[in-house]
């Protein structure tokens, strides 16, 4: 099983697919790793050698922000838009959607499960 980053990426698919069950590397970043390292985007993660892995490794720790590295960035800007108390910053902090969807009838995701309020029966 390799384990790349503090990540097990998945044996039986490409690793191009496999490398983007690491957060911060998608599609286009998986293949601009495969190619940087020399090695074939459609081989099975079973299939490389541990000097592959290895490479891969290496590569992505020193020129590829990932896992905890990007989820602190993430965090400190939505911390940044709360202490400007911007409007993206209010919708953060009040656990709403952010980005002007309608909250009338959907945004459960966002908002939690349903509530039902007392009194309205009549």
């Amino acid at each position: 099983m390799a384990r790349i980053s503090g990540v097990n990426i998945p044996r039986e698919k490409p690793i191009y697919v496999a490398l983007t069950s690491i957060f911060g590397i998608g599609q286009t970043t998986a293949k601009e790793i495969c190619e940087k390292t020399k090695i074939n985007s459609v081989t099975r993660v079973k299939d490389l050698s541990d000097a592959d892995v290895l490479s891969l490794r290496t590569y992505i720790d020193k020129n590829v922000p990932v896992e905890g590295d990007v989820r602190r960035e993430v965090a400190m800007n939505i911390k940044r838009l709360q202490d400007l108390r911007c409007y993206r910053g209010m919708r953060h902090s009040m656990k709403l959607p952010v980005r002007g969807q309608n909250t009338r009838n959907n945004a459960r995701t966002r908002k939690g499960k349903a509530v039902a309020i007392a009194g309205k029966k009549k």
